[in-house]
């Protein structure tokens, strides 16, 4: 895989000051720096993860992806050329501004901007949410996920396997087309959903700690900021909720994500859908809502279940016999 991990957004928003609120009240990044006409975000020891430009067209975003070193990019830029790719190298005042070494920039078929880099910069200072929050997992994995909105699944899919590399984990033919791409140990860095609608569905931050996601989720209530409620995904186990954010992406705001062996990997389908529970999506029809309803309510029936996703240390054992749990131990034995 040529690309190892998402390593900052960047997202047009025309009102700085709303941005910033949001930001801080709800999803507790560190603002780093506040200009004029952009705001930057840290999220871990990395200098910048998130960037808010209010100039230009509001549609407008882009997607940082890592690279290993400039060994590692000088041979991806070396890949492009041999697939007729067209790129530009960024100048030394953009990789100024986005605090990398050196990075190029492309599109994807669907010309959503992308830029590939390597050298990130880490701050001189610790990360200091700017809400009471356990951090954010981030590290080898990255920032987190992105999902896109597409016409056409099927259009987009072999530039992203066969040009930037990224394999598949698993997908989803009920209620939506969505297929979703590993390029680390996080079960996926890039999802597509079919929509009709070329755009970006979402952007993934995963806590270390199911009560900032719970505490969150309070807020958003609150505060009529829920797009898709409190829920659990079959595929990659995340408990999540989605805030409605001012750009109109929307926010995952996650724990327990699945962990993966990108080199033993397999791909499958996920029959009950996206969602094992809850994630009622409020941006679908009224027929896709019950389509996607029944279908965990057929998990329910047929007593599906998947292991909580926790780190050493971060969990307490209970001593009670757990009759579904020996029956999976049994079953690999």
């Amino acid at each position: 895989m040529w690309l190892h991990s998402l390593g900052y957004v960047g997202f047009k928003g025309q009102n700085l000051q709303q941005w910033q609120y949001f930001a801080s009240e709800y999803i507790g990044l560190q603002l780093q720096d506040a200009a004029r006409s952009s705001l930057s975000f840290r999220m871990d020891d990395r200098k910048q993860r998130v960037v808010i430009d209010s100039d230009g067209d509001a549609a407008q975003r882009f997607f940082g992806w890592e690279v290993a070193d400039k060994a590692a990019f000088e041979a991806f830029l070396s890949h492009l050329d041999a697939h007729d790719v067209a790129f530009s190298r960024g100048s030394a005042a953009l990789a100024a501004q986005r605090h990398v070494s050196e990075l190029v920039c492309l599109q994807d078929p669907l010309g959503n901007p992308l830029e590939v880099f390597y050298g990130a910069a880490v701050a001189d200072t610790l990360f200091v949410p700017s809400r009471n929050i356990s951090g954010f997992r981030t590290g080898t994995q990255g920032l987190g996920h992105i999902v896109l909105t597409v016409s056409s699944i099927d259009a987009v899919k072999p530039f992203y396997e066969d040009i930037l590399g990224f394999q598949l984990s698993d997908y989803a033919l009920r209620p939506f087309r969505a297929y979703f791409f590993h390029t680390n140990s996080r079960h996926h860095s890039l999802a597509m959903v079919e929509t009709g609608v070329n755009g970006v569905h979402h952007l993934m931050m995963e806590l270390f700690s199911l009560d900032d996601v719970g505490q969150a989720y309070d807020l958003a209530q609150r505060d009529e900021l829920v797009g898709v409620t409190l829920g659990r995904h079959t595929n990659d186990f995340m408990t999540s909720f989605y805030f409605k954010s001012p750009a109109g992406v929307m926010i995952e705001y996650g724990w327990g994500g699945r962990e993966i062996e990108p080199a033993t990997w397999q791909p499958f389908e996920c029959e009950y859908g996206p969602s094992l529970w809850g994630h009622e999506r409020s941006w679908l029809t009224e027929d896709k809502k019950r389509e996607a309803r029944d279908l965990r309510i057929q998990a329910a029936r047929d007593g599906h279940r998947e292991l909580v996703q926790v780190m050493a240390g971060n969990h307490h054992t209970m001593q009670e016999v757990c009759p579904w749990w020996q029956a999976q131990l049994a079953a690999v034995a």
